[in-house]
């Protein structure tokens, strides 16, 4: 019975059909047509259109969609962000000074970045995925992993073995395959959840993202279309959990203590969610046939909103490290092809890791001493143009030369 479930030998599995299984499926089918691809998700069929989060989208995100062809149909619901501004108080504080602000374009007049509706984007990249030939195996999550032989062999929770010569791990921070693979990581619990929501508001936000750090943690509201923001929201545990639960009265008189009045009346629409924050980095983001994307590589605070986007920076440095690989005729597999991607986007992780780390600590507090030193800081960086646009690059992933073909909008 267990050999009657064998599976012919595929060249790529990815496991995990989120928005970065599916783009590492896609950019490698697309520049390697020729290689049989798969993607195995643990959800059931349909579950992915019941997210209704929407994530920001940085500039060099939207030039790899492009490529995929599929940034047409993701732009009509994409609320591009034109303008942010970091403000720096107490929830109580009745004025609310600005210390720093962004202009939201980069070159060409693009925005620096996108909110979009996960539901979107997951919606464009199965559809293409579709169309490009790749099997999408809902309902099985991996239970085993072998990469001792010359092919990875996985065992699914269906009772399926699946064999191949490279698996991918997108199936998130707390990733089975990457433990299964025995990669350890360097963790910890900041104490602190973020609460996800919508508001709907009276007047328009007109593309403006904010930042207010208050002393239990970043409070972000971002712009969606029409007179509609996502927040992320984030509070200790304890105090997160009692708003999700609290009934709407309490929740939303909450949520306008701190959103403030300038947008009008507010009222808070759909689910809405707390994820414990933490930090979380593999100590190794390859073995022999595996590599680890996204949050099964990494997982960091959202107060930069780089958390999806380190993903696709992942995305871009693997796929063409596969696909330039088998066009020289290597195994892309084996671990000296893979280091390559390992070194290409292991520093960059690690360095977005301690200074999310390092900005959660400074402002998630009220400590006087230290507010006036960040404050001071903001209001310099604010004063010195150049050294503004310096930062909007890096947060737009424009900035420098040598990086993915995908991210810089060309084929591999």
């Amino acid at each position: 019975m267990q050999a009657a479930r064998e599976r012919a030998m595929l060249d790529l599995i990815v496991v995990g059909g989120g928005y970065v299984g599916l783009s590492v499926a896609l950019a490698v089918k697309q520049a390697a047509p020729h290689l049989s691809v798969e993607v195995v998700e643990a959800a059931p069929e349909g579950q992915w259109q019941k997210d209704l989060r929407a994530s920001a989208i940085i500039a060099a995100a939207t030039r790899m969609l492009e490529v995929f062809g599929i940034w047409d149909r993701i732009a009509p619901d994409a609320e591009p962000i034109t303008r942010m501004i970091v403000t720096d108080s107490k929830t109580g504080d009745p004025v609310r000074p600005v210390f720093l602000t962004f202009d939201g374009t980069v070159e060409n007049g693009r925005p620096f970045a996108y909110m979009i509706p996960n539901v979107s984007m997951v919606a464009a990249l199965r559809d293409a995925a579709a169309k490009a030939g790749i099997a999408i195996r809902h309902g099985a999550g991996a239970t085993g992993f072998n990469n001792s032989g010359p092919a990875a062999e996985l065992t699914l929770s269906d009772g399926a073995m699946l064999n191949a010569r490279l698996v991918v791990a997108c199936d998130g921070v707390k990733s089975k395959l990457r433990d299964l693979a025995g990669i350890k990581t360097v963790t910890w619990d900041y104490g602190q959840s973020g609460i996800v929501t919508t508001v709907e508001h009276e007047r328009p936000h007109e593309g403006c993202a904010e930042e207010h750090f208050l002393p239990a943690g970043p409070f972000a509201i971002l712009p969606l279309k029409g007179n509609r923001s996502s927040l992320v929201w984030t509070e200790r545990t304890a105090d997160a959990d009692r708003l999700v639960a609290a009934d709407d009265l309490v929740f939303e008189e909450e949520l306008e203590r701190r959103f403030g009045h300038k947008l009008g009346a507010l009222k808070a629409t759909g689910d809405r969610r707390a994820f414990p924050l933490g930090l979380t980095l593999a100590r190794a983001f390859v073995a022999p046939r595996l590599a680890l994307a996204g949050d099964a590589a990494h997982g960091i605070h959202p107060i930069s909103g780089q958390g999806l986007n380190l993903g696709f920076k992942d995305v871009a440095a693997l796929a063409e490290t596969i696909v330039e690989a088998d066009r020289l005729g290597l195994d892309i597999g084996d671990l000296n092809v893979l280091e390559r991607y390992q070194t290409w986007r292991r520093f960059d992780t690690f360095r977005m890791g301690v200074t999310t780390d390092v900005l959660n600590r400074l402002f998630s507090n009220d400590v006087a001493p230290i507010r006036v030193v960040r404050d001071f800081g903001l209001g310099l960086v604010d004063r010195l143009p150049k050294l503004k646009s310096f930062f909007i690059s890096q947060a737009a992933g424009t900035a420098g030369k040598g990086g993915p073909k995908l991210l810089a909008g060309e084929a591999i």
